[in-house]
């Protein structure tokens, strides 16, 4: 094959056969460097002896309760940095119905889970998760985009018990206001013969966005919740 050289030569040097050899193992270190997996961290080992909480939750669009168990690993065991963590997850149910992203989904998770690393995340993830017949309520009238949702959920509680979330929720002062008002309420509109909910919320209460709970009624002319204190007047 016939090069044509346009520009002028000002130097020139001979390749052997080891110069090309050099060649072809940069070029191959290259490509082994851009098809390397990062690992981000060692994967956690399971031992022998696992302690876990099991929860159950019972939904409308189940035949069957769901029981959620979670496993945790006890890390820096019998030091001051001693804590758990979640180390796996497993749903069991007498409905197959769900059976199969049920088992993949906590695959994942548990995966997740061994991985190491911050897994709060998955909270989020899981109950952003949207039902498209558009959820369900749940007793004390707590709404629940979906099946998904509800297992995030738990996932958040267990994460709130070992710690490694903090509980949210209303400090001693704040309860204080928020049961007042609550009892000041009911015992304003009791004469009118307003009904109440199980839960001791009115029943024609709102659906709080914060809660998802029906506890929003409009008290001295703003939108509040009777079960977390959200205010729409701030």
């Amino acid at each position: 094959m016939t090069v044509k050289i346009d520009k002028k030569i000002v130097g020139y040097t001979l390749v052997n056969e080891e110069d090309k050899a050099k060649a072809a193992a940069n070029l191959q270190a290259q490509k082994d460097a851009a098809n390397k997996v990062v690992q981000l961290g060692e994967p956690l080992s399971r031992p022998d002896k696992l302690v876990g909480n099991t929860y159950k939750i019972k939904t409308p669009v189940t035949e069957h309760a769901l029981y959620i168990t979670i496993n945790d690993v006890i890390m820096n065991e019998y030091t001051p940095q001693e804590h758990r963590r979640p180390f796996e997850i497993f749903i069991n149910s007498k409905n197959m119905e769900h059976f199969q992203w049920i088992v993949a989904l906590t695959r994942v998770m548990s995966a997740v889970f061994r991985k190491g690393g911050d897994v709060t995340f998955l909270v989020e993830e899981l109950k952003s998760v949207f039902e498209p017949s558009g959820g369900y309520f749940k007793k004390g009238g707590k709404f629940v985009p979906s099946l998904v949702a509800e297992i995030g959920e738990v996932v958040e509680q267990h994460l709130q018990e070992i710690g490694m979330l903090k509980k949210p929720g209303l400090d001693h002062h704040q309860k204080k206001l928020v049961e007042e008002k609550k009892a000041e309420y009911l015992e304003k509109h009791a004469k009118a013969g307003e009904e109440v909910t199980a839960e001791g919320f009115p029943k024609g209460a709102q659906l709080c966005t914060k809660c998802n709970t029906k506890a929003s009624i409009v008290m001295d002319g703003c939108l509040t919740c009777l079960n977390c204190g959200e205010s729409k007047c701030g």
